[in-house]
């Protein structure tokens, strides 16, 4: 090896990782730094040396990159919740569209693909309309971000990539608990009983409240409620979800309402959507509408077309699209987001939306077999992408485009490999930055037929 570990070497970063870490090379052996940029030389401390990279912690930065900035953050060293914030913003939003870039050329062999710039936002902090923090005990009630690599949560108070009304249930929440001695759960135990604090930020600062406990019973419910609710009057919904679950999921599968309604509600543009707490809807809901409304005019509707909407979710794309198409069908295997996507469909008045519960793999092919194929199909899979057979399915219904949503850019370059070789080409794309600061990030793809 041409590391050792414990030992110090000069490095020249080069590029930046998945998860936002420093890229460099010794000898050709690829070692990787977090906290530092491309461009920069840094003393590296090695700490972990495997067959085929190092890990190493930065000592001295000794040329740092015009591109670095002071992190707004003082914590951000030591959390986990953002990569990039040492990162100025524009230099961030290269990185993304490089990622991109990057993955088609070394995963699927594409070339010839348009990548537009990233659309970034004007004020990049504050954007994040759901908070789930895990609960733990260090001296005190802790509850916030996991520290990088690690377990260990931070404790915050006022996370600057949130929206101002989690924080204001962030500190409502823990001051609360605090004054009733509400015991924190212990994942290495398995005892206590708060796990997750989790908010939600609705359209005109509707606000939900999810405490995530381990047991049935939440010890002084009803005074926890109306001291809450005496410290942020402006919640609309305090629920109490159940997970015993000796696990990292989240949420479990029973949710109980302890104050208020069972919904929140949220808007895009003209549409409206209702929330539950199980619900999956977009985070950052600014750049949501920029990212459906991207989707929409790649999709090159003119009112005439069939639309299928796989992995719709609670329909939100879907509705997007229906304004626009002659009929959608959305299809997704969660019973609880099609329930949500009928109701929002309702809600919208949207009638030439059909909402499908099952796989598509199944439903696709019965679709066909009823002579109903689509003219274009849209795709925003979970970060695994899509299965091959998937893909095989869109290619056998011949829809004159795919728009394919994706927040994963190597499963997005593997299955636009896939379906080139299926006489599908990728045309153009179109990153979004639905999360500042952070290294993740979406984007749309228009996919043609050859």
């Amino acid at each position: 090896m041409p590391v050792e570990k414990n030992k110090l070497y000069e490095i020249e970063i080069v590029n930046l990782g998945e998860g936002g870490e420093g890229v460099g090379k010794v000898e050709n052996f690829t070692v990787f730094v977090e906290n530092v940029l491309p461009g920069e030389k840094v003393l590296v401390k090695i700490s972990t040396v495997k067959k085929s990279y190092a890990v190493g912690k930065v000592e001295k930065i000794l040329q740092e990159s015009p591109q670095r900035v002071e992190p707004v953050c003082k914590k951000f060293f030591n959390c986990g919740g953002c990569q990039l914030q040492h990162l100025n913003y524009s230099a961030q939003l290269y990185f993304k569209k490089q990622k991109i870039s990057d993955a088609l050329q070394r995963i699927g062999k594409i070339f010839d693909a348009e990548i537009f710039d990233t659309l970034g936002m004007v004020e990049p902090f504050n954007y994040r309309n759901k908070m789930q923090f895990p609960v733990g005990f260090d001296k005190k009630f802790v509850c916030g971000c996991y520290a990088k690599n690690s377990h260990k949560i931070i404790d915050l108070d006022n996370c600057l990539i949130q929206r101002e009304e989690n924080n204001k249930i962030l500190r409502a929440v823990k001051k609360v608990a605090e004054k009733f001695q509400l015991q924190p759960y212990d994942e290495k135990t398995g005892k206590g009983i708060l796990r997750h604090i989790c908010g939600r930020v609705g359209f005109g600062n509707d606000l939900m409240v999810v405490l995530v406990t381990a047991t049935k019973n939440l010890p002084h419910e009803k005074n926890f409620v109306q001291e809450l609710l005496k410290e942020l009057p402006s919640i609309s919904t305090i629920q109490q979800n159940i997970q015993p679950q000796k696990n990292n999921v989240i949420l479990g599968a029973e949710t109980k309402i302890l104050h208020g309604k069972k919904n929140i509600s949220d808007k895009m543009g003209d549409l409206q959507f209702n929330i539950s707490a199980r619900s999956f809807f977009q985070v950052n809901t600014q750049q949501t509408e920029i990212l459906y409304r991207t989707a929409l005019n790649f999709a090159e509707l003119s009112g005439n077309e069939t639309v299928f909407d796989v992995y719709c979710g609670t329909g939100t794309i879907s509705l997007f699209v229906a304004q626009k198409a002659k009929k959608v069908f959305g299809i997704e295997i969660e019973k609880s987001a099609i329930d949500d996507a009928r109701i929002n469909a309702r809600q919208n008045k949207i009638f030439n939306a059909e909402f499908i519960i099952g796989d598509a793999l199944k439903i696709i092919p019965e679709l066909y077999a009823k002579n109903i194929f689509a003219d274009v199909v849209i795709v925003d899979p979970p970060r695994v992408g899509c299965d091959k057979k998937i893909l095989e399915t869109f290619a056998k219904m011949q829809p004159k485009k795919i728009i394919y949503v994706s927040c994963n850019p190597a499963t997005l370059a593997r299955d636009l490999s896939i379906l080139k070789e299926l006489n599908y080409f990728a045309k153009k794309i179109q990153p979004v930055d639905m999360f500042p600061f952070t290294s993740h990030v979406e984007s749309v793809t228009q996919i043609i037929k050859n």
